[in-house]
């Protein structure tokens, strides 16, 4: 997101704060995309992650006057959808799942044989993601998927940058090892 599309996100949430439901309406179909796939994510559930989708501009009407601009407004979103999700799933005793869709291997003009061979890649990639431990998804899904930057990961998991270097490295071992292991029972 560019520097002004930044800055009229901030002043929208100024808007916000001040009780302007136009504001409040305006930044909801600026990044009502990222934030129901984001969601998405955190449940298989459709109609939950609509309702969450919805608890999240209810929180964000609510807590704006909070909003400090140490984050840019998406990071600072995605934390609070974040949170209404894992409040939502632990009162319900939902178990917060993960990626179910990592994005497509396949590139526009493959053959068809190629794209067979990025599809089973690609699932052999969802399955063995499942099996990493949630603080391992979670870092991976905000940087690699969400396309956050360690600082505005950092922001949302409330740890420090250096945590989640630690995890995102961490992640990436764990998910080589399990991608070779299968590999290696493949022999």
């Amino acid at each position: 997101m560019d520097n002004e599309a930044s800055a009229d996100d901030a002043q929208l949430v100024k808007q916000i704060a001040r009780g302007d439901r136009q504001a409040l309406a305006e930044l909801y179909v600026r990044h009502q995309r990222a934030l129901f796939a984001y969601l998405l994510q955190l449940t298989p559930d459709y109609g939950l992650a609509e309702e969450l989708l919805q608890d999240t501009l209810v929180a964000v009407w609510k807590s704006a006057r909070g909003f400090e601009g140490r984050s840019s407004v998406l990071t600072w979103l995605i934390g609070i959808a974040r949170r209404q999700a894992h409040n939502t799933l632990r009162q319900r005793k939902i178990p917060f799942t993960d990626i179910s869709e990592l994005g497509y291997l396949s590139r526009p003009g493959l053959e068809p044989e190629e794209l067979v061979l990025a599809s089973v890649a690609r699932e052999e990639l969802i399955k063995a993601f499942h099996l990493l431990a949630p603080v391992h998804r979670e870092v991976l899904l905000l940087i690699f998927v969400q396309e956050l930057s360690y600082q505005e990961t950092a922001a949302i998991l409330e740890v420090p940058v250096g945590t989640i270097k630690s995890r995102l490295s961490n992640a990436r071992h764990a998910l080589r090892a399990l991608l070779d292991r299968k590999e290696d029972a493949k022999r």
